[in-house]
């Protein structure tokens, strides 16, 4: 693919300067906001595009390529394991995959999964309830996860980009929506430490992989603490290659913003608009104050940060959670093909373009009629769009019906989640259900709405493209099909009629473009894109904190300490070495086999120290507040359980005339029923006086510490380097950072004195000189600041989350009991293959005697 295609410069990110900024007024073009197939045009002289070019951590000069495909792998298969290099992964592990979309999204999964079983992983498929006998049926296990997912493309289809109209606000759906999140992301994390909804099987899972429209997987593998990957068939990572899928660039007469700088700042806006849901510029001015009332409900960083809360996990900053899978180097595989879109070289390793990913092709017979009418005439045309649901089908019946006349060619129609429907004849019949590895094998075109799946079903078989795309990746994939030769430019839904219909038969049908499909469909069949998928996933496990001490091939689920001895131990081995007591459970503790640490960056001392100060300002008004709300609630909640036992008697009395002392409802309820009053004002003003105490206590650390941290990474701005002193979690690691901060603060702002002059004089003479002077005075100031604050900042961080760690216990001991339910049922079934309680008893006396090295 040509690179001038997409970029002309390079550019380099500068560190951002502050935080929570707000891209209410200007980070869109004015005129017209969204397009038709939904792409936000975005303005590149705006005040917000412009912060958010500061907000870009710095990042070396943006490359103006691609990188080479990778070299020829084995054949596509999913399931033929013929090659002599094959090896199973000697880890066991229970995957969780969540996968948030259509059929089509979770297809390419449950053949990951069926790959993955191979390796002798447990596989849960966590996805909507409607596609359960989709994912049992190909022998993986089911969590329904809540959603609709017809319901949600409906939405989109209505509302193709990130902002939705005021239809949309009008209709609630943007309220709809919130619910539906917020349900997904309940049903995400139960799907990682729950047992089977049918055979009741206990389940906690070692790993995730998810979509990033399931939006909880990181915050699953923060609280279990364990790896996750991301793979997902739309560009999701920020490169200068090529812009946002979902973004318009409009570059104005004169703008400062080079393409480069301008296609990797698309991805930030879009995970702004994402978090934040402005949706404001959706709609006129006259119903601003509409859609202000709705902008909240629209956030998804709110429904995000509610959820947190009930997971006992800390808010994530706005500053933060955009970016999010970028900013922790989450592992990344992309399921597309590199013969059609290569991996931009400003991704980094832990990001991989493996391929398609192809199921194993179904048993299918095909019926009667499509056997006849296939065999009938010429090979006809596929038009199709999958579980899109669309307004007006019958409109788009007659759009199709009148392009296939006008052609003249044949053509198969699927009915779809839409229910196409029209009248058949020799040229025309109409389809349920078919899977597409059959059919497009009997097909010379197809037509369809750009979701990956079918997508690269086509390009494999070599049948030319048209797109005709409606939302999300959809438009990318045109644009990619029509940059290849192998279709024409792809016609956005709400453009398309019949003219460009007949247009686009009449291009698929053309030499040229079966030439083109053909030529990708050669490069594609010398592609694994499962097999590459569950490589990358194997190779970005931390092999060397996953697995148990005891028993190899079993992950890691505890951690024993006794003495100096400090153990990995697997469900199987705790329960097997405590049922026997060998182990006492106070020595046990939850093991994590990749920690995850969200914390609010902070790039110099001014706004950081604001930012935490109004952030502090907003939780002590909410708890102020809380206070007297919650002695409210918990006196309405105590009225709302007064005993329904009572309330016939008390009517019954009142009906025969008789006085009230009659009632049953005597002088000693009452005495009662004011005891309970007063019982529960007392607890909710406890508990809201309790919360305002903690939170005013929090901030007393919170911004001592965004002032430390703020000062230490001052020498950013500047272009000076900061050492990394490791993740604080709990007061050891606090102590340790504020340790090496005396140590390594002192010693790097006295030897900057000396080295930066040095290097500058080498670089630029006594200019560079001069400048290296400069640097080492501010560096020493900030950097021996910093060591002074952080030898106590740090260590009462350290306190605090440990402090944190000890409060929130409610979701970490479900954890725990899930973890120990499941070793338990393990240790009953037999299913630590070959390990028996002596074999393994013993190994655990020889390394905590010291025999074996543990």
């Amino acid at each position: 693919m040509d690179d001038v295609n997409f970029a002309r410069a390079t550019a380099a990110m500068k560190p951002p300067p502050s935080y929570g900024v707000s891209l209410r007024d200007d980070l869109l073009t004015k005129e017209p906001k969204v397009k038709d197939d939904g792409r936000i045009n975005m303005n590149l002289d705006s005040r917000a595009v412009k912060t958010l070019s500061l907000l870009s951590i710095s990042k070396p000069p943006l490359p103006t390529s691609f990188e080479e495909p990778p070299p020829v792998p084995p054949a596509y298969s999913s399931w033929n394991h013929g090659q002599d290099d094959w090896q199973p992964f000697p880890i066991k592990l229970n995957i969780v995959i969540q996968v948030v979309g259509s059929r089509g999204d979770v297809q390419p999964f449950v053949a990951l999964g069926t790959e993955l079983q191979k390796h002798g992983h447990r596989v849960r498929l966590a996805t909507h309830n409607v596609f359960d006998s989709f994912v049992r049926d190909a022998g993986l296990e089911f969590f329904p996860i809540g959603g609709d997912p017809a319901e949600l493309m409906a939405y989109m289809v209505r509302n193709p980009g990130l902002i939705p109209s005021i239809q949309s606000l009008r209709a609630g759906d943007i309220k709809k929506k919130r619910v539906m999140m917020a349900e997904i992301l309940r049903g995400c994390w139960l799907s990682c430490i729950s047992s089977d909804p049918i055979s009741l099987d206990p389940f906690v899972a070692d790993a995730i992989i998810a979509n990033p429209p399931s939006f909880a997987y990181v915050h699953c593998a923060q609280v279990l603490g364990i790896p996750v990957h991301l793979m997902f068939t739309m560009p999701w990572t920020s490169t200068a290659a090529f812009p946002h899928p979902l973004v318009n660039i409009k570059f104005s007469q004169g703008s400062s913003t080079e393409p480069l700088t301008a296609n990797y700042l698309s991805y930030a806006v879009v995970e702004v608009l994402t978090w934040q849901g402005y949706v404001e510029f959706a709609v006129p001015k006259a119903n601003q104050r509409h859609s202000e009332a709705n902008s909240r409900e629209h956030s998804l960083g709110d429904v995000i940060n509610e959820w947190r809360e009930s997971i006992d996990l800390e808010p994530i900053a706005f500053s933060e959670g955009p970016r999010l899978a970028e900013t922790l180097k989450i592992p990344f595989t992309y399921c597309w093909s590199p013969a059609l879109v290569p991996k931009p070289r400003d991704w980094g390793n832990h990001i991989d373009v493996c391929g398609f990913f192809f199921r194993e092709p179904p048993l299918y017979t095909p019926p009667p009629e499509l056997e006849r009418f296939l065999g009938a005439g010429p090979p006809p045309i596929y038009i199709g769009f999958g579980s899109i649901v669309i307004d007006d089908a019958a409109s788009l019946s007659g759009t199709i019906l009148e392009a296939i006349r006008i052609t003249g060619c044949r053509a198969l129609i699927s009915r779809g989640w839409s229910k196409l429907d029209g009248p058949e004849s020799d040229s025309v019949m109409f389809l349920g259900d078919c899977p597409h590895e059959w059919l497009f094998k009997h097909v010379q075109a197809v037509i369809h709405h750009g979701g990956a799946g079918t997508t690269a079903c086509g390009l494999l078989n070599g049948r030319p493209t048209t797109i005709v795309p409606f939302f999300g990746d959809q438009p990318f994939w045109g644009d990619m099909v029509a940059a290849a030769g192998a279709g024409p430019a792809p016609i956005p839904q709400k453009s398309l009629n019949v003219d460009r219909l007949v247009d686009a038969i009449r291009y698929c049908l053309t030499p040229q473009a079966s030439k083109a499909a053909e030529e990708i469909a050669v490069k594609m069949r010398s592609e694994s894109g499962v097999k590459q998928a569950v490589a990358s996933f194997h190779a970005n496990l931390p092999r060397d904190t996953l697995e148990c001490d005891i028993v190899k091939g079993q992950p890691a689920a505890w951690v024993y300490s006794r003495g100096r001895t400090r153990l990995k131990l697997s469900k199987v081995a705790t329960d097997v070495l405590s049922s026997h007591l060998k182990i006492d459970s106070r020595g046990l503790e939850m093991h994590q086999s990749r920690r995850t640490t969200i914390e609010t960056r902070r790039w110099d001392p001014i706004t950081g120290t604001i930012a935490a100060a109004w952030g502090v300002s907003a939780d002590l008004a909410k708890a102020a507040a809380g206070t007297v709300v919650k002695p409210v609630k918990a006196l309405q909640k105590q009225g709302s359980n007064v005993s329904t036992d009572d309330i016939p008697d008390a009517l019954a009395a009142t009906e025969m005339g008789l006085p009230a002392e009659y009632s049953t409802v005597d002088k000693k309820k009452k005495s009662r029923g004011c005891l309970n009053t007063a019982r529960s004002l007392t607890l909710g003003s406890a508990d809201g006086m309790a919360d305002f105490l903690k939170r005013l206590s929090s901030g007393a650390i919170i911004i001592p510490f965004a002032f430390t941290e703020g000062l230490r990474n001052l020498p950013l701005l500047y272009g000076d380097e900061v050492r990394d002193y490791g993740e604080i979690y709990d007061w050891r690691s606090g102590a340790a950072v504020g340790g090496k901060s005396i140590v390594f603060g002192l010693y790097d702002g006295v030897t900057g004195l000396f080295m930066h002059p040095y290097c500058g004089a080498k670089q630029e003479g006594a200019i560079g000189a001069a400048k290296g002077v400069g640097k080492g005075i501010a560096g020493l100031s900030s950097k021996v600041f910093t060591a002074v604050m952080g030898m106590t900042v740090y260590p009462l961080q350290g306190i605090y989350k440990s402090i944190l760690y000890t409060a929130n216990s409610t979701t970490r001991h479900s954890i725990e009991i899930a973890r120990l339910t499941e070793g338990r049922y393990l240790a009953n079934k037999g299913r630590a293959k070959g390990v028996s309680d002596k074999a393994l008893m013993d190994r655990f006396d020889a390394i905590t005697k010291g025999v074996l090295d543990g």
